[in-house]
């Protein structure tokens, strides 16, 4: 009796596990849930292209101010930060040697002033000689030779006062030429901005030669772009005129807002990556928060399509070269259905052709096609 409870009890209890078990499969949740399914909806697309850029000045926004001649820097009157306005003197070089050409080329204009006064009254004189001579030629009493060299030194002293004329040209632009040399003594803003760089210190002597040695650097703030690098695969898509967003590390929850301007013609290659460089303008405002130099993550706005129909991007598959849907059935199973794509919005793709508003498709595509007919 006790061998029996011993191995009977076990016994029992696996006929009845494998009794039950069956039956217990057969109403599990499991067992009897449906594929997953979502209709085909209506939603707005816009299609977009990311970049990565930076916060850049614009052309003529930056520049590099340097002196033209040769000589020591005696005073400088900015900082890095200050705020300069155009015209404003930001440095000045030695002027001795300056001023006293200037001084040199004023003198040499009031000799010339003279000289064309002293040839301006020999003309006179040879002028009424020459009339008195002509005179006595019709009364006969002067002979020819005496009118013909009168006629000769008139025509010296008119020679006489346009050289005179000339000289006195020249010298005056001596002059400006001198002014001008000592107005490069004199280091002015050429643009409104802020001072980004010094390079040149008090007591250095700088030397002019091909390109002019730089003093400051200025750059006006209000007057920033943005150029984002565009993927070669990408950048035929871009045009100008079309809108996108961007943000700085240094604002990561504030959106700034642009439009495409221009798109330089030449790559920008990168560890063999051929990029575009795309400017945009910037129409946020922005003073006080954007800086050269930010680094962007750019989004462009290539366009947009209202109420197109839609469906998730999981939900589509490639059959034998043709974009593929599942449609279940009522009485189970589901049908193949060949559509055509559009847009794609992150996960969502756009249908222009095969579906429907409000028909069901599977979310998941099956594995195999064995229980759905091809695709019509």
């Amino acid at each position: 009796m006790k061998r029996w409870w011993k191995w009977g009890i076990p016994v029992l209890i696996a006929l009845s596990a494998t009794v039950a078990l069956p039956h217990l499969l057969a109403r599990s949740p499991t067992a009897d849930r449906e594929p997953a399914s979502v209709r085909v909806i209506r939603r707005d697309f816009s299609a977009t292209v990311l970049a990565t850029g930076a916060v850049r000045p614009q052309i003529g926004a930056e520049v590099k101010v340097g002196a033209r001649i040769t000589g020591k820097v005696v005073s400088l009157h900015a900082n890095v930060g200050d705020r300069v306005e155009r015209g404003q003197v930001i440095a000045e070089l030695e002027r001795d040697d300056l001023l006293a050409a200037l001084d040199r080329a004023r003198a040499e204009v009031a000799v010339a002033e003279a000289r064309l006064v002293d040839a301006e009254a020999r003309a006179r004189l040879a002028e009424l000689e020459f009339d008195r001579q002509s005179e006595l030629l019709e009364a006969q009493v002067a002979a020819q030779r005496e009118h013909d060299q009168a006629a000769k030194e008139r025509e010296v002293a008119r020679a006489a006062v346009l050289l005179a004329r000339r000289q006195l040209e020249s010298q005056s632009a001596a002059v400006r030429e001198a002014e001008v040399r000592l107005s490069y003594a004199t280091i002015r803003a050429p643009i409104a901005g802020v001072v980004g760089s010094i390079s040149t210190q008090e007591g250095e002597t700088v030397a002019a030669g091909f390109s002019a040695p730089t003093f400051v650097t200025i750059i006006d703030l209000d007057r920033l772009q943005v150029d984002a690098f565009v993927d070669e695969v990408d950048i035929g898509k871009v045009e100008p005129g079309q809108s996108g967003t961007f943000t700085v590390d240094a604002f990561p929850e504030r959106d700034f807002e642009g439009r495409v301007t221009a798109i330089y013609p030449k790559a920008v290659v990168q560890d063999n990556v051929v990029n575009y460089d795309v400017v945009l303008s910037i129409a946020t405002p922005y003073r006080g928060l954007l800086r050269p130099e930010m680094t962007a993550s750019v989004t462009l706005l290539l366009g947009a399509r209202a109420g197109a129909l839609a469906i998730p991007a999981q939900a589509v598959k490639r059959v034998e070269g043709r974009t593929v849907v599942y449609l279940p059935r009522d009485g189970g199973g589901f049908d193949a259905r060949a559509i055509r794509v559009g847009w794609k919005d992150g996960e969502w793709l756009e249908v222009t052709d095969g579906l429907a508003e409000g028909e069901r498709i599977l979310l998941d595509p099956p594995a195999t096609d064995s229980s759905s007919r091809r695709p019509s």
